[in-house]
C-alpha cells in the first residue's frame, strides 16, 4: 500500500512541476523597459475582471505551493 502511495505522490510531484515549469514560461517579464516600473500593476486594476496576467500569478502560487506540499510529502514518504 505504502508503494502505490509513493508512486502516486510521485506522479503528482511530476505534473505539478510540468505545469510549474509551463506556467512560469508563458508569463512574461515585468522587467520590461520603465512601463513595468512606474505603472504596470496601474492598467489591470482598472479592468473589471482579473487580467489573463493576475490569473497566471495565482496559478503560478498555486503550483508552487502544492509543488512545495508534494514534495515535502514524497520526503515523508520516501523515508520510511
Amino acid at each position: 500500500m505504502l508503494h502505490v502511495i509513493q508512486i502516486l505522490l510521485n506522479a503528482v510531484q511530476i505534473v505539478l512541476a510540468l505545469a510549474l515549469i509551463l506556467i512560469v514560461a508563458v508569463q512574461q517579464s515585468k522587467n520590461e523597459g520603465l512601463g513595468g516600473t512606474i505603472g504596470g500593476r496601474v492598467s489591470s486594476s482598472f479592468k473589471g475582471k482579473a487580467g489573463f496576467e493576475d490569473r497566471l500569478n495565482d496559478m503560478t502560487k498555486f503550483l508552487g505551493i502544492g509543488f512545495f506540499v508534494s514534495s515535502i510529502l514524497v520526503a515523508v514518504t520516501w523515508g520510511r
